[in-house]
């Protein structure tokens, strides 16, 4: 088991068919005790309840609302005093917006950018600071291949734009805090079949987008989830700075 003896946090993690959820399940799969950040916080603890048992005690769910400092903090204290360390972080929450440069409402980019990018900063920030003290730690943070192509099927301009703000500071994080054994890497899906996808995608649509993809398939939670392992676990151990495309060759560069 990759992550046996290891705590691991995971934000957006309750949604029955997210990427989050997979990771959490395959988190706990590999030996990690979880604690499962979302904004709704019943899914949140019934998502933890589902989880294998691991030997290092319970798993938990708690609310957090990544956009909010104060509740990300009270968050970071909570699975502290739980866990006593944490050994990883899955910056995964997130949420999406289709519409058009001359659609996006001054209340739209905020809430895009909040959620997306302005949260992996406010969740990093209160881990950091315990993940440094213990001498290390992995972050990994979402992106997307909407932020490397310049927009997506299911994603506004505003969403490119936080999703692309997420690999820079993403780096920005893996130089400074490289020297105190916090690695920190960004993974940047393609179209991955979530319940954020689910009914959106017609039977043509589908057709058309699998043509453009070299793998000829649509990308699966746990194919993002593998990724999120790896980024925690031993095996990336020299790995910083990186941006691992999920995307089954949708865009190759």
């Amino acid at each position: 088991m990759l992550l046996e003896g290891k705590t691991a946090v995971i934000s957006g993690a309750a949604s029955r068919r997210g990427i989050g959820r997979a990771t959490a399940q395959l988190f706990a799969e590999h030996g990690a005790r979880v604690a499962i950040l979302d904004i709704d916080a019943g899914a949140a603890k019934e998502a933890a309840a589902t989880l294998p048992t691991v030997a290092g005690g319970d798993h938990i769910g708690l609310r957090c609302d990544v956009a909010d400092k104060a509740s990300c903090q009270a968050s970071a204290d909570a699975v502290v005093a739980t866990f006593g360390r944490v050994d990883a972080l899955i910056n995964n929450a997130g949420i999406t917006q289709p519409v058009a440069t001359l659609e996006i409402s001054e209340a739209d980019w905020h809430r895009i950018v909040a959620v997306n990018m302005t949260g992996v900063l406010f969740l990093s920030q209160a881990f950091i600071p315990q993940m440094r003290d213990q001498g290390g730690g992995s972050i990994a943070c979402m992106s997307s291949v909407s932020a490397q192509r310049g927009g997506g099927i299911f994603g506004g301009p505003h969403y490119s734009a936080a999703k692309a703000g997420v690999l820079g500071l993403a780096k920005a994080m893996a130089r400074e805090f490289g020297p105190a054994g916090i690695r920190v890497n960004s993974v940047t899906p393609g179209l991955i079949q979530t319940d954020i996808t689910g009914g959106k995608l017609t039977d043509q649509m589908r057709v058309d987008i699998i043509k453009g993809i070299p793998l000829s398939r649509l990308g699966e939670a746990s194919d993002v989830a593998n990724i999120y392992l790896f980024l925690a676990s031993d095996l990336s151990a020299y790995v910083t700075g990186a941006v691992i495309d999920v995307n089954g060759g949708m865009l190759i560069h």
